[in-house]
């Protein structure tokens, strides 16, 4: 079986994930390393399985034009995805982007048209779709829950010493608060609604001031069904990291892994707790990132559109681009925003 080729852009945290995640399919294999020094690539070199075949770059254009190289899986800071997506696509690469996939809609955009003229398979790396809680909740939402008429999802982390804080807290790198952490849960919105928002109302407060950015900001969402929603986003609260699902609908309601559906299920008096793993963890080893490779590779495999690709990444960051500058100027944003 032809293995796919496997180029690690970035020697940062989450890189590890990735090189264990592609390396426990065995469709897969890391072949290269780049990053901005040799030293930093070759650490990340012992981390493979079979680090003797792996090769190390410096240059990402000479990277690029290793032959053994099929998928790029880009985990540097933000302000470098765009640029680094666009070539990898023109190169005939396919393509994992770490989340977020761009600090800005018009680079966003960029990534998409480029992406779907080079025909390439993209994933950007909302990596919480493959968590437990989330399969759970999608197979449950038609037959226990309903029509979701309300839904929250909250991404609260108050970063401290963790490898990306120092680049994560400033505008150029980290670019806000939904940005930086809280498209993890516009994304997950989302993909629970399966609807399109068509206006958004956000605010912002600052309560640190070791970040260039407000650090917490809500989110109303309207959508075009008329349901309506809240997302919520925080690196500022004093509190261990959260992330919060409730999907309220005409059949039940979830409340992260408590259910409650008492018309299917018979005589139920209080929630009936899940047996899921929830998403409440910072760390890079509790999220599924095996999981989100081997989507990756079986889409590879049957040349199909993933689940996030980058064409439906560029909703998530419409929203994102509504609500900063919604909260930016206290209006609300209506949805298309203007090319």
């Amino acid at each position: 079986m032809r293995k796919y080729g496997v180029l690690i852009v970035g020697a940062g945290w989450v890189s590890s994930a990735h090189i264990r995640a592609f390396e426990m399919d065995d469709r897969a294999q890391v072949v290269a390393i780049m990053s901005r020094t040799a030293a930093s690539a070759e650490n990340k070199r012992k981390e493979c399985l079979y680090p003797e075949e792996v090769t190390i770059y410096t240059d990402y254009d000479q990277a690029l034009q290793d032959p053994k190289v099929d998928v790029v899986v880009i985990c540097t800071p933000n302000h470098l995805h765009c640029e680094q997506a666009i070539k990898a696509a023109r190169a005939g690469k396919h393509l994992l982007i770490e989340k977020p996939a761009a600090l800005t809609l018009e680079d966003a955009r960029k990534m998409t048209q480029v992406i779907e003229e080079n025909k390439v398979i993209s994933l950007v790396g909302y990596v919480l779709h493959y968590n437990s809680l989330f399969i759970t909740a999608k197979n449950l939402q038609r037959e226990f829950l309903g029509d979701i008429r309300y839904a929250e999802t909250d991404y609260f982390h108050r970063v401290q010493d963790e490898p990306c804080d120092e680049w994560n807290r400033t505008r150029a790198i980290g670019g806000s608060s939904l940005l930086a952490g809280g498209c993890h849960a516009v994304d997950a919105m989302r993909w629970f609604m399966q609807d399109e928002v068509v206006e958004v109302c956000a605010y912002s407060e600052s309560i640190r001031e070791d970040f260039e950015f407000p650090g917490t900001t809500i989110v109303l969402l309207k959508f075009k069904n008329g349901a309506i929603a809240k997302v919520g986003s925080s690196y500022d609260f004093i509190s261990p990291y959260v992330f919060n699902v409730k999907l309220c609908g005409t059949k039940g309601t979830l409340w992260n892994d408590r259910l409650w559906s008492p018309s299917k299920i018979s005589g139920q008096l209080d929630y009936v707790t899940l047996p899921v793993t929830l998403p409440n963890s910072s760390e890079v080893t509790h999220h599924p990132f095996p999981q989100e490779a081997s989507h990756l590779l079986d889409c590879i495999d049957q040349n199909i559109e993933t689940t996030c690709s980058m064409t439906d990444a560029l909703k998530t960051q419409e929203v994102i681009a509504a609500a900063d500058l919604s909260a930016e100027t206290g209006m609300p944003v209506k949805l298309p925003l203007d090319s």
